[in-house]
């Protein structure tokens, strides 16, 4: 999905902290969130089209999604991981 050398460069916009990609585990606990239309951005905007995976920043607290194989690297954009939703560091 994401070129192994480009993830390496990339950063949070926000922070510049690094990113890691998330488990398919936990992109289809959010796409069910966003189906029971439950989830919302950083903006407070809810979260409408599915998810094909995400980008989650190195403190765990927020996930970049990634639609059409493209990072939203955009801060409101970022979804907020709730405490039991944060994807192990790898």
């Amino acid at each position: 999905m994401i070129d192994p050398e480009l993830l390496k460069i990339m950063c949070c916009p926000e922070t510049h902290q690094e990113l890691r990609l998330a488990e398919p585990a936990l992109i289809d606990k959010l796409n069910g969130q966003i189906t029971a239309g439950n989830l919302a951005n950083r903006a407070g905007q809810p979260v409408k089209e599915k998810l094909e995976g995400g980008l989650i920043r190195a403190d765990g607290r927020f996930l970049y999604p990634i639609r059409r194989n493209i990072p939203v690297m955009l801060v409101d954009e970022g979804i907020p991981l709730a405490d039991d939703t944060k994807s192990p560091a790898v």
